[in-house]
């Protein structure tokens, strides 16, 4: 009996963990694009893919970030765009350091709801953090602070 119990309440744990999930909005996260006249060294799919990676650590809880149509339920969509890069000078973070040199980049981010309406849009200089990090080569070192932005602006939006 106590068993039997027991299994009922984990039935009605995981499908009340179920129902949660399916509540859960998608946030969609597409690839990077980039002004034409930008000259940016790193490819916009792996941005995307750590761009999601980050943003699924600090807003999973609130989404379910996929980098694919969601296509069924509550989904957003976010774009971001590089409108101007900077590489920064390594020379003068070796010798100035306190920050100057850093490499930066003014994007534009939006999110869209399903129907296609824009929920925010925010446009910001991102820059590189003061230690770097260890997927440099392959997205720079903007996805992390990138994520930061777009993560506050997604925790303040009134996403209903």
């Amino acid at each position: 009996m106590k068993k039997l119990m027991f299994l009922g309440l984990v039935a009605i744990l995981l499908v009340g963990a179920t129902v949660g999930a399916q509540e859960k909005p998608t946030l969609q996260v597409n690839a990077v694009k980039t002004a034409a006249d930008i000259a940016w060294p790193y490819d916009g799919k792996q941005l995307q893919a750590q761009l999601a990676a980050e943003l699924q650590t600090k807003q999973g809880k609130k989404f379910a970030v996929v980098t694919e149509p969601a296509g069924t339920g509550r989904y957003f969509i976010l774009n971001c765009e590089v409108l101007e890069w900077h590489p920064g000078n390594a020379a003068k973070r070796i010798l100035v350091g306190m920050g100057s040199g850093r490499e930066s980049a003014k994007i534009r981010y939006s999110v869209t709801d399903a129907g296609g309406k824009t929920v925010f849009q925010h446009e910001d200089t991102i820059r590189a953090e003061f230690w770097g990090n260890a997927y440099a080569g392959s997205v720079g070192q903007l996805a992390h602070p990138l994520a930061d932005k777009i993560a506050g602006h997604l925790s303040e939006a009134k996403l209903e």
